[in-house]
């Protein structure tokens, strides 16, 4: 496999990861997600299970309207198995009833088990100021 078809294959994952949040699909979140997988986010870092996120999506808070994955998009190939990828993207998302907007950059950490890619880490950062300058102040 080239760089390349490897590069297009992991870019089209995140994708499809993507498009399940949109769709509430679980059953796809569930197939890409490896067992477990660390997520970094303004949240805090967890490591969470496939049962743990098939839950978290029964009743979210938020609902992913659109997004687009844009620019900057980078795939590392570390290993055989192992690659990273980051890219930013625009989220549109209905958030406690309203609507918000952002841009934000991800990382995701893919593995190869059983001939199948798996996300075993993922990061989120939204877009701004790194010293939250640019964020109103409470």
């Amino acid at each position: 496999m080239t760089t390349q078809t490897i590069e297009a294959e992991l870019l089209e994952l995140e994708h499809r990861f993507w498009q399940a949040m949109k769709d509430h699909d679980t059953d796809v979140m569930a197939e890409l997600t490896d067992e477990p997988c660390l997520v970094a986010g303004a949240q805090g870092v967890e490591l969470v299970t496939r049962d743990a996120l098939v839950e978290m999506m029964k009743s979210p808070n938020w609902t992913l309207k659109a997004y687009e994955i844009k620019g900057g998009t980078h795939v590392r190939q570390l290993q055989d198995d192992v690659a990273v990828v980051g890219y930013d993207v625009h989220e549109e998302l209905t958030v406690d009833g309203k609507p918000v907007k952002l841009d934000a950059v991800e990382s995701s950490t893919w593995v190869r088990r059983d001939n199948h890619w798996r996300c075993a880490a993922h990061a989120e950062a939204i877009k701004g100021d790194p010293f939250g300058r640019d964020r109103k102040s409470t």
